[in-house]
């Protein structure tokens, strides 16, 4: 099923979309959304629908954001992933999805979205007028996987996504802190799963420094390391010992985090 997130209203030529799948199952249960990533220049499919398949096979409903990419600026790709989780809310009971069980994750930049639904739910406004905004835009969980998190390459940020979710070729210092997600970790940010190689043209201490945020807070973060594997992964397949990540992922959401999968 094809939702776009804010029917009638001009956002551009691109509407913002969630695909579903949803499980048809007798009794409510958690959902994963999942977020693509491509330096918020474009999305990439691998890393969408064939990661809400996988999700399905461990017993999530799933759902794929389609959020705005491009010529957009902060917070436009935000509201996209908070409407989606206000609509899932929405129609949790028809769904069977357990509403306080919505984990949200996503690839590279798209981790970066999805991470900073966990630090922004405060403070960015995605309401639209019907009866989602009753909702509350939290989620309950993240899966950022190989995130970006940092935004200067000074430290170990990545430029590219920078500037294209600011909107500029030569951000300022404090445009580029203000996304830099670390610095913004809140004691009730979500609890966080996250994985990444060591050897990831995103460099690691993207994950290891939002971890290490969370930990600093007080909240609950998990974090796997494998020791060789290139950007952009999705699903890794090919890659016996990092494929098992969703499996890691959902036993943290079951375990950790108490979501219901079957």
């Amino acid at each position: 099923m094809h939702i776009d997130l804010w029917p009638g209203r001009d956002v551009g030529e691109f509407m913002p979309y969630m695909e579903t799948f949803i499980l048809d199952t007798p009794t409510p249960r958690g959902a994963v959304i999942v977020c693509p990533g491509g330096g918020y220049h474009h999305r990439a499919s691998h890393e969408g629908n064939p990661v809400a398949e996988r999700f399905n096979e461990l017993g999530f409903h799933a759902f794929v954001v389609e959020y705005r990419v491009g010529d957009i600026k902060f917070p436009e790709p935000q509201q996209d992933a908070f409407r989606a989780i206000k609509i899932i809310r929405q129609h949790a009971a028809e769904w069977k999805i357990i509403p306080d069980q919505i984990a949200i994750g996503g690839f590279s930049a798209g981790g970066h979205l999805a991470a900073s639904t966990g630090v922004f739910f405060d403070e960015v406004d995605a309401s639209f007028g019907d009866g989602a905004d009753a909702f509350d835009q939290r989620p309950d969980a993240l899966f950022p996987c190989y995130p970006v998190i940092d935004f200067d390459p000074k430290r170990f940020g990545h430029l590219g996504s920078a500037q294209h979710l600011i909107g500029c070729e030569e951000p300022s210092q404090e445009q580029i802190d203000q996304l830099s997600l670390q610095l913004h970790v809140k004691e009730n940010t979500p609890p966080a799963v996250m994985w990444h190689t060591a050897d990831d043209g995103i460099k690691v201490q993207n994950s290891l420094a939002f971890a290490d945020a969370i930990w600093q807070k007080g909240g609950i973060a998990e974090l796997h390391i494998f020791a060789h594997g290139p950007h952009g992964l999705g699903l890794a397949e090919h890659y016996e010992n990092i494929k098992v990540w969703p499996q890691l992922v959902a036993q943290f959401l079951k375990t950790v985090c108490g979501f219901t999968a079957e």
